[in-house]
């Protein structure tokens, strides 16, 4: 499993993308997670999920729109940078994917 976390200039990001790699190995997961920006995302292939930061969150529609079903985009919570451990965001992460396996839409 392939996961972007996507902010505005990839910083903040990487904080997310650090905390759900830890607990995604943690749970025995062997997920890539990276963090980048709108267009990393976009410039991508490969990418199961992309998580969009909630201060973007307005252009998650539009992320999907431009990766026509190719993966699963998730706008993050409010508090998802306060997942300290990062077990909120990987039961996100779980929980679209198993929703909506072959579906690449968020619920």
């Amino acid at each position: 499993m392939k996961i972007l976390v996507v902010c505005g200039a990839g910083a903040s990001s990487t904080f997310v993308a650090q905390r759900l790699a830890r607990g995604a190995a943690s749970a025995g997961l062997a997920w890539t997670v990276e963090a980048g920006t709108e267009h990393t995302a976009l410039a991508s292939t490969g990418i199961d999920v992309v998580l969009v930061g909630p201060h973007i969150a307005d252009r998650a529609e539009g992320i999907r729109s431009a990766l026509s079903g190719r993966s699963h985009v998730l706008p993050l919570p409010d508090d998802a940078f306060r997942d300290f451990d990062g077990s909120r965001t990987l039961r996100l992460v779980r929980d679209a994917i198993t929703a909506s396996p072959d579906q690449k839409e968020s619920p």
